[in-house]
């Protein structure tokens, strides 16, 4: 489910790997079994401003935050007011900054301000999916004006049908480390469902197969180019570099060549209940991801680059995954049965997503402009946002 600034993988691609990943997990899901607990909030303010998803299912948004953070004085983004419906109980969050596709670039300082404010209310760690638009500069600045504690993943978003993308971001990437330097970088990730996008293109689906291997070549030489700039600017030995992908769509020359991996795994689209979701997330990730990292000789790192659960379909045959409804009573499930057991366990995930992406429903429609915990105006759901420590 790309957040992508420049491409979101289509449905039909979506299917290809998670029915893989559904074979593999589900196997193990009779014998694990998921204790659920189900708690929707009631909280008391209601948004007097609605979006497309709240007409149709006839929802208020009932968060005390109205979606724009008050600041004690105007002129200092720090001075924000906390919201204490919000925790920082999130490992980390996948954000796109709104209007930060090519070509239009709609995307402002100020907006990007506010979703700072705010999610730095519930994690300290955020991951990008482009540098297209200068949002790596507009995400660093909005932190140095929040003065928050936040680390940003960076990210290059190469496409294999765009040769002018890897270089166009890379120097985008280049000039805002030059600007604000990297305490507030946590690393640069390089390809987002690069592979899957390649294999699909060329009619495979492994990803170590010879096809598979072509791909590998093309992002491998990404990743050491950007690895490459990174030494030239000293910086080789401070910030990791890594790559994201469908979860099970890695190349094993791939996970060789970066200090981490990020994947995607996404119960949704793997049919399964969202009563079990968070048990199939858990299982599908250590299966097919955590364990055979763990064999490479770089043993990299490796993360939950998206996970959640949709609120809404804008059409009937995707309002249901055939095990679940797309619903903000079923994200609250998977909140409550993922967020604190995952933080228990010390995964590393990264929850999508932050707010509600309405570009994505206009292009792709179904759930794909859905998976926010925030409206895309920037007010919470109906839902209550998990309360508990990060390990």
């Amino acid at each position: 489910m790309s957040s992508s600034s420049e491409k979101v993988q289509t449905r039909s691609q979506r299917s290809k790997w998670i029915i893989i990943g559904s074979v593999i997990g589900l196997l193990g899901l009779i014998a694990i079994g998921v204790g659920v607990g189900v708690g929707v909030s009631k909280n008391n303010s209601k948004n007097s401003s609605k979006t497309s998803s709240d007409t149709a299912n006839g929802a208020t948004s009932n968060s005390s935050s109205n979606g724009n953070p008050v600041q004690s004085d105007p002129n200092d983004p720090s001075t924000f007011e906390k919201d204490p419906n919000l925790h920082q109980s999130f490992y980390a969050l996948a954000y796109t900054p709104a209007g930060s596709q090519l070509p239009n670039c709609t995307n402002s300082l100020e907006d990007v301000i506010e979703d700072i404010q705010v999610m730095s209310q519930l994690t300290k760690t955020v991951r990008l999916y482009g540098a297209d638009c200068n949002q790596s500069a507009l995400v660093l600045e909005a932190i140095k004006q929040t003065k928050v504690d936040m680390q940003v993943y960076l990210a290059n978003y190469p496409t294999p049908d765009d040769s002018t993308a890897y270089t166009r971001q890379r120097d985008e990437i280049k000039a805002a480390i030059q600007t604000y330097g990297t305490d507030h970088i946590a690393g640069v990730t390089v390809g987002n469902e690069f592979m899957l996008n390649y294999l699909d293109a060329n009619g495979a689906t492994d990803p170590n197969s010879a096809i598979g291997a072509q791909g590998a070549a093309i992002l491998i030489a990404d990743i050491n180019d950007t690895r490459s700039t990174l030494s030239e600017m000293n910086l080789s030995k401070t910030l990791p570099v890594g790559n994201s992908d469908a979860g099970s769509y890695f190349n094993t020359q791939v996970l060789e060549a970066v200090d981490y991996g990020m994947a995607n795994v996404h119960p949704w689209f793997a049919n399964v209940t969202v009563q079990t979701a968070a048990a199939w997330t858990a299982e599908f990730f250590e299966e097919t991801n955590v364990q055979p990292a763990a064999l490479l000789p770089n043993t990299p790192k490796m993360y939950i680059a998206e996970t959640g659960w949709p609120t809404f379909s804008s059409d009937a045959g995707n309002a249901n995954n055939g095990a679940s409804d797309a619903s903000e009573a079923n994200l609250q499930i998977f909140l409550d049965t993922f967020v604190c057991q995952a933080n228990q366990n010390g995964t590393g995930y990264f929850f999508f997503e932050f707010k509600d992406e309405p570009w994505k429903d206009a292009e792709f429609g179904g759930v794909e402009g859905w998976w926010g915990l925030f409206h895309s105006n920037r007010t919470l759901k109906r839902i209550q946002l998990p309360n508990c420590v990060l390990n």
